[in-house]
């Protein structure tokens, strides 16, 4: 197996999964918080839409459920809204020659504040693959972007939110796919004392890569663009 790529500012910074999915708030008019992700194929989408179904049952409205995309984040930083074009150019460029690979879900997780989670499960190639787009939109973001207030807590992961926006990136990456956030329904401890007694691995593809404008939820709300890879790997 390939080793993890390895940033030595970096690793000693704690994982928060918790936080993972949460977009950077907006500093200014002219900033906008834009994911860069993978596109999960069609088995991935079918397990997600599975799991919404079974939490609407009990009052639960997923992302998916709400109509947005079932996506695993690469790269979540803010731009200056001038810097679109030249940004996916750039992702343009790391995919064009990129085959689909494997991607594979391998339980869920609930956070201490209520986020629900499908679990990706890590490969060389999915850290290759954010590695390698975090290192092609970096120097488009928005360098003037202020920490998030939770970070006060976690003042690790400050160096790696100051080089990168974002604190999530190379040996701190963590792919998941976010059905809800803080959510207050109490059926989501039933829901995960039935469903943690049999966790199927679910096996999908990596599918292409996405840009889109999210929310504060890390939710897409506008496509930009979307690369679809030709062939497999």
């Amino acid at each position: 197996m390939m080793p993890r790529y390895f940033i030595p500012a970096l690793a000693f910074i704690p994982t928060l999964a918790a936080t993972m999915a949460v977009a950077l708030p907006a500093r200014a008019q002219d900033a906008v918080s834009i994911d860069i992700y993978a596109i999960p194929s069609r088995p991935v989408v079918e397990a997600v839409a599975a799991a919404s179904k079974d939490l609407a049952k009990r009052g639960m409205t997923t992302f998916y459920a709400q109509g947005h995309a079932v996506h695993a984040t690469l790269y979540l930083t803010q731009y200056p809204a001038s810097a679109e074009p030249q940004l996916e150019a750039a992702i343009a460029k790391v995919v064009k020659d990129y085959k689909s690979f494997p991607l594979i879900l391998d339980g869920k997780e609930r956070t201490a504040s209520n986020w629900l989670f499908l679990r990706v499960k890590w490969s060389p190639a999915l850290q290759r693959l954010a590695d390698l787009v975090t290192l092609a939109a970096e120097p488009y973001r928005d360098h003037n972007v202020s920490p998030p207030g939770w970070m006060s807590q976690y003042p690790a992961k400050l160096p790696a939110f100051e080089r990168y926006g974002s604190p999530n990136v190379f040996m701190q990456f963590d792919p998941h796919l976010t059905l809800l956030a803080n959510e207050t329904n109490p059926g989501l401890a039933a829901f995960m004392a039935e469903t943690d007694k049999t966790q199927p691995q679910t096996v999908g593809e990596v599918e292409g890569v996405g840009i889109g404008l999210v929310d504060t939820n890390g939710q897409v709300v506008k496509t930009l663009a979307e690369f679809r890879f030709s062939g497999h790997a």
